[in-house]
């Protein structure tokens, strides 16, 4: 039998704590709450959980010194949570480390979507997944060669492509602002173009090379106000 997932939720209102906390042991998870981010990190460092659901604004250690502290250490999976909607604010948090993002108000059942999405990407599943077989990588990146091949397929990629497909590849799940695909395309590859909306261009080309070797799937997802994300 499958272990349920340790969820994690920081959240200094008690109220929104508790209604989180029932929605994720309806959903089958084991919640812990802490209202403030030192209690939590001291409780992640002996025994991180397998999600953390991190409020941004919290008492004392804050949201963001939370999770540069947590990443020192540990690469669970996390999703901010804050009323402060501003562009910068989403990008300092993902760049910073969190896997995803909710703005305030926002529907426990579309967190609990979330949850589910990231916990099956990190390959949550206790026993059962223990014992699955383990398949080939769909993605495979080759450093040397420039090349990246989907489920042994090669992709047939411009310089460009190959820079923004392997950035994004190499952390699915996690969502891109256009500069800082920019920054890590340009990696290794100095005649990337700099303009932040020549990626979308890239983006488009590489959405339909994808669609031959996944066909029905969108491995790029656009993010509205943030940038993009690969999932498989």
């Amino acid at each position: 039998m499958t272990a349920p997932a340790r969820i994690a939720i920081v959240e200094d209102e008690p109220e929104l704590a508790a209604l989180v906390a029932d929605y994720a042991r309806a959903a089958g998870h084991a919640p812990s709450v802490y209202h403030d981010g030192a209690a939590a990190l001291a409780a992640f460092r002996e025994d991180p959980p397998d999600l953390v659901v991190l409020d941004l604004m919290l008492p004392g250690l804050d949201g963001l010194a939370l999770c540069r502290a947590l990443r020192t250490f540990s690469d669970v999976p996390m999703i901010m949570v804050t009323a402060r909607v501003e562009e910068i604010d989403r990008l300092l948090g993902l760049e910073t480390g969190a896997d995803d993002y909710v703005c305030k108000p926002f529907s426990p059942r579309e967190l609990m979507a979330r949850i589910k999405a990231i916990l099956r990407r990190s390959g949550h599943g206790g026993a059962q997944a223990a014992a699955a077989p383990q398949q080939p990588p769909a993605v495979a990146i080759d450093e040397d060669a420039r090349r990246i091949a989907i489920h042994g397929q090669p992709l047939d990629l411009t310089p460009s492509e190959y820079g923004i497909l392997a950035a994004l590849a190499r952390r699915p799940g996690q969502v891109f602002s256009r500069a800082r695909l920019l920054d890590l395309a340009r990696e290794g590859n100095a005649g990337l173009d700099v303009a932040d909306r020549a990626i979308d261009s890239h983006v488009k080309n590489l959405r339909r090379k994808l669609e031959a070797a996944l066909p029905g799937v969108e491995a790029i997802h656009s993010i509205y106000g943030l940038g993009y994300r690969f999932d498989t």
